[in-house]
């Protein structure tokens, strides 16, 4: 080791531009290194579903629930042939079978259910995770895409680039940065007036972009994270109903505007 110190000392430290170019190839390294390590740390921790909550879960008519091999629920009604069909883009950092319970309710009440998997819980990082689904299902003759907070965000991205191939689109605790009054589309805006996750401003501004028919639901004493069960969301607001609750009114509302 000693003998290696020496030689480094007299072939590089000793060389004015040789410990230059060290010094600036170890930082950059550094620099990796840490953003790696940081970036691991960010993607691994997210909102775990609370299974025993989710198995608690009960819907008065029977569902058909299903995952498939890239990891996607589907949730499909048992007593009647559905025709209106529902994709759906998990919230950021939450891992997505904390929405079955709101994909179940929404389908025991006649819609069939996608619930998209996410890669590393980020629906930015596969916007387009919805190619394909419609074509797996030809006995849906309607289809709409949604999503909770950053889900919702990216389903109205994706949607604004394939208007023509859904009917509408419904934002939980979201908005959309996409242009959409003239797209034709039918949209449904809700969230609980105790959130204070949803940066309200942004959404108050963003409002302008959605049709001029667009339909908006405020749930009394919900709050951002209770559209799934995945427990209390770091900065939300404290809910004075149940996350049953909100579920339930939530999956009420949506099958209104679906299946009206």
């Amino acid at each position: 080791m000693k003998k290696f110190f020496s030689k480094f000392k007299e072939k590089i430290w000793d060389d004015k531009k040789r410990r230059a170019l060290f010094i600036t190839l170890t930082s950059i390294l550094l620099v990796i290194i840490i953003a790696f390590t940081a970036s691991a740390i960010y993607l691994g921790t997210y909102y775990h579903a609370d299974d025993e909550a989710i198995a608690s879960f009960t819907v008065e008519a029977e569902v058909n629930e299903e995952r498939m091999k890239d990891g996607d629920w589907v949730f499909t009604p048992v007593a009647k042939q559905p025709t209106a069909g529902f994709i759906f883009y998990p919230g950021g950092k939450v891992e997505h079978d904390a929405y079955k319970p709101l994909m179940r309710e929404l389908a025991s009440k006649g819609v069939l259910c996608v619930l998209v998997e996410m890669p590393f819980r980020l629906a930015i990082f596969d916007v387009n995770a919805a190619d394909g689904i419609a074509e797996t299902y030809p006995e849906i003759t309607s289809w709409y895409i949604g999503g909770d907070s950053l889900g919702g965000s990216m389903a109205a991205s994706y949607v604004s680039k394939h208007s023509k191939e859904f009917k509408g689109l419904v934002l939980l605790a979201a908005y959309s940065t996409e242009d959409l009054q003239d797209s034709g589309l039918r949209v449904l805006s809700i969230y609980g007036d105790n959130d204070k996750v949803l940066n309200q401003k942004a959404y108050e501004s963003n409002l302008s972009n959605l049709p001029d028919d667009y339909e908006m639901h405020v749930i009394k004493g919900g709050n951002h994270a209770y559209f799934g069960m995945y427990g209390k969301q770091s900065g939300d607001g404290a809910a004075t109903i149940s996350n049953e609750e909100q579920i339930r009114k939530t999956a009420g509302m949506i099958a209104q505007f679906i299946l009206r």
